[in-house]
């Protein structure tokens, strides 16, 4: 059951970079992309089609989606939450962008002051312009395994919205342990019930690493057939909604896992190392990648 190749999403240069508290110029993402791009990695989440004044982070993707190469075999992608950051997106040449909502109705208030249909359902546009102009759309779903205002999480709510983002048109879910609470047996229960309702093969893991279980999450994830990892390099990010949430599982240590298990995925790691020590480096910081540490002391 366990897939022979994995498709790592790379979420650091978006996901990562907005929970950052230190901003980056274009030019210095650019070269976190372009470093990316050269390890093997296909999917990289490049930036966010946001309100700068939410998100001041994200304030340059549109110069920096514009300024990307489109190698034919490199998909980068744009979080677009509203229309008005679709039609940015499609000003700025995107060919894929993603959605996002959650499992948690407190979560989707407080992250956007909607409840969760009306987050569905101010989507349409999206779908629609999507539709009009080529451009494939990705699903988040965010407190799959607990919300920092609610708790548990029950796996039925997040297969309601994940098959409610299917069936409007996302290719592919993301499921998002948002801070990091979920266990080898909340993930069971999760995916037990979420592949009741949609395919394994439309169906990504996006898990934090808060309590230190991100990567036996995800190895109980990849025994039921999930074949599509988001990560990020250097550990980066964390979020803002979630006191204490550390970042997304990095890279790195996905990779080293991976490896480990003789399962395909097209990616350099001394490249990796590359990427992680430069934008370590920007940042002022070691990677939070005990994978990366461990290598680059060797």
């Amino acid at each position: 059951m366990i897939p022979s190749q994995v498709s790592i999403v790379e979420v650091g240069p978006r996901d990562g970079l907005q929970n950052e508290k230190q901003a980056l110029s274009a030019a210095q993402k650019l070269e976190l992309i372009k470093l990316l791009s050269q390890t093997g990695l296909r999917r990289i989440e490049a930036g966010a089609f946001v309100s700068p004044k939410w998100v001041p982070q994200m304030a340059n993707s549109d110069e920096v989606i514009k300024a990307l190469n489109s190698e034919p075999d490199i998909h980068y992608s744009a979080l677009t939450p509203n229309v008005k950051g679709m039609e940015a997106a499609i000003e700025s040449g995107v060919k894929e962008v993603a959605v996002f909502g959650a499992a948690s109705e407190s979560f989707s208030q407080k992250n956007i002051n909607c409840s969760i249909s009306e987050s569905l359902k101010r989507f349409e546009d999206i779908f629609e312009l999507a539709s009009k102009n080529n451009i494939k759309v990705r699903g988040y779903v965010s407190c799959v395994m607990g919300c920092p205002y609610e708790g548990d999480i029950s796996p039925n709510a997040v297969s309601q919205v994940s098959k409610e983002l299917i069936d409007m048109g996302c290719y592919e879910v993301s499921l998002g342990d948002t801070i990091g609470v979920g266990t080898p047996k909340a993930t069971m229960l999760l995916l037990d019930d979420v592949l009741k309702e949609i395919s394994v093969s439309k169906i990504a893991a996006h898990f934090h690493d808060t309590y230190g279980q991100a990567l036996v999450n995800l190895y109980t994830a990849l025994g039921y057939g999930v074949s599509t990892i988001d990560s990020a390099v250097a550990g980066l990010g964390g979020c803002p909604y979630a006191k204490g949430a550390s970042g997304n599982v990095a890279t790195e240590d996905v990779l080293y896992m991976l490896n480990g298990m003789d399962i395909s995925t097209g990616v350099d790691m001394n490249k990796l190392l590359v990427a992680s020590s430069y934008i370590s480096n920007v940042l002022g910081r070691s990677p939070i990648s005990k994978s990366a540490n461990a290598l680059l002391a060797e």
